[in-house]
């Protein structure tokens, strides 16, 4: 059920909905319709309404004349998301490298001891949760609204793979290492180690997820 908080009902269904969809729940080829989200969710049609219409422009679901189907992300939409990302994360880091304060080295560095103290801990969904806040952390340290506003929703995009492959203790541990150089890098004011390093980790998440590593 949605709770009501702050922020609008349609929005809060928005969240509810495209979480759900991106992490799998619903799978592809579903058809979600008002009235079964209305109940399922505990919310009148009219904010499942708006929700669904911004989902269709997200282009994670599709009108069918029967209900939205549910689109989710393909593997080519993978392939771009990953081939996006490549190419502007390690602008990103770059730019990080030369634009960051102090005061968000310190929120990168605190993220990054997070992310390692819960990989001790084995705790998956907090490493996950910590790998988000490391991503959007960086990007925020390039400087760039621009950056992050386009990188965000695209790591976000890919949660169910991203979920997956950090369950794997192996790539857990590795992604936390390359943070921890991306990390460093920045630190130091390298910027092109800071994109060197954010664009191998990039290529080892993805090659990790198709199964090539």
């Amino acid at each position: 059920m949605i709770e009501h908080k702050t922020i609008s009902l349609a929005d809060q269904v928005f969240e509810h909905l495209e979480n759900d969809i991106l992490s799998g729940k619903y799978s592809r080829g579903e058809i979600l319709t008002e009235s079964k989200l209305s109940a399922e969710l505990g919310v009148s049609r009219t904010p499942i309404r708006e929700a669904l219409r911004r989902l269709e422009q997200e282009h994670i679901i599709e009108e069918s004349g029967k209900g939205s189907v549910v689109l989710g992300i393909t593997q080519k939409d993978l392939e771009d998301i990953f081939l996006i990302r490549e190419k502007l994360e390690c602008l990103a880091a770059s730019l990080a490298a030369k634009n960051r304060t102090e005061e968000q080295l310190n929120e990168l560095k605190e993220t990054l001891e997070l992310q390692e103290f819960y990989l001790n801990k084995r705790d998956a969904e907090r490493i996950k949760h910590m790998d988000n806040q490391f991503h959007r952390t960086l990007y925020k340290l390039s400087g760039s609204m621009s950056f992050y506003d386009t990188l965000v929703p695209l790591h976000k995009k890919i949660q169910k793979y991203r979920k997956a492959s950090l369950e794997s203790k192996s790539r857990a541990e590795a992604s936390v290492q390359e943070h921890r150089r991306i990390f460093e890098a920045i630190e130091s004011a390298n910027s092109e180690l800071a994109s060197q390093y954010a664009k191998e980790h990039v290529e080892n998440a993805y090659n990790h997820i198709i199964g090539k590593d």
